[in-house]
């Protein structure tokens, strides 16, 4: 009998990035369907605010101040986050930063270096943690893990002056379909997200540009701008037990734009 589809108490989901934009969407969606929430955020002040929000759920919710390009505090982060919650069952690295625009020849090293640091290592790092969580508990008689990168519409189309910022979020989509195999056996599920356009502090600046919103709006079919609350459903879908049997897959949330 299918009851509770969708019913995530007692699960905990890991969220970095998750103190504003679509990781608050994310957070606030699995909150909302009993999911204890931990966030990782390198604001403390929106981290509180998130917080706040998130409390008022109902299930119990923890913010970590992270910097996730930083090994030694994300296995920190992580073993505080296992020392409040007894669990992580759902680990979503979301955390990312955006390239400044730069022409590609003159880019410099620690330019570069600083994108591919929070994108790439510090999914890495954050990832590393979690499978080795995932993997021990399956081993204790307890398989079940959710695996969940967000990467970019920068995936499908490329990055003009942010080749940088395109080749890490471009990087995620085979990590996770490997994952998703590797892991498999443990219970372990794992998928990528590609957001469109979102009104997230990351946009904001393309957002004010007029140029930018009269090229870019009429080619969204659903004429409005995506907001962190789209995203809410997603996770709680990846999350719930109705998806143990759907991996490796890659999610265009995007309000039509990629495909038209």
């Amino acid at each position: 009998m299918i009851k509770d589809m969708f019913d995530l108490s007692g699960r905990v989901a890991l969220i970095t990035g998750g103190n504003g934009g679509i990781g608050l969407g994310m957070a606030e969606g699995l909150a909302s369907q009993g999911c204890e929430v931990s966030i990782w955020g390198t604001n403390e002040d929106k981290n509180a605010a998130a917080v706040e929000t998130l409390e008022a759920y109902g299930p119990k919710v923890s913010a970590y101040k992270c910097n996730v390009a930083d090994q030694a505090e994300v296995n920190r982060c992580f073993a505080e986050t296992l020392a409040t919650h007894g669990r992580v069952d759902g680990c979503f690295a979301n955390a990312g930063i955006s390239a400044r625009g730069e022409d590609f020849d003159k880019m410099d090293e620690d330019e570069w270096h600083r994108i591919i640091d929070v994108n790439l290592n510090g999914v890495f790092y954050t990832f590393k943690c979690a499978t080795a969580h995932m993997r021990e508990r399956a081993d204790n008689g307890d398989p079940f893990g959710r695996l969940v990168a967000t990467a970019s519409l920068a995936v499908i189309s490329g990055q003009a002056k942010g080749e940088h910022y395109a080749a890490t979020k471009g990087a995620l989509v085979p990590m996770i379909k490997a994952l998703a195999i590797e892991y498999a056996r443990y219970g372990v599920t794992a998928h990528t997200l590609l957001p469109g356009w979102v009104e997230t502090g990351m946009t904001e600046q393309s957002f004010a540009w007029d140029r930018f919103v009269e090229n870019v709006m009429p080619r969204i079919p659903m004429r409005r701008w995506g907001q962190p609350e789209d995203f809410a459903a997603i996770a709680c879908y990846i999350m719930s037990t109705a998806t143990n049997w759907h991996t490796a897959d890659t999610f265009l949330i995007d309000g039509g734009y990629a495909t038209f």
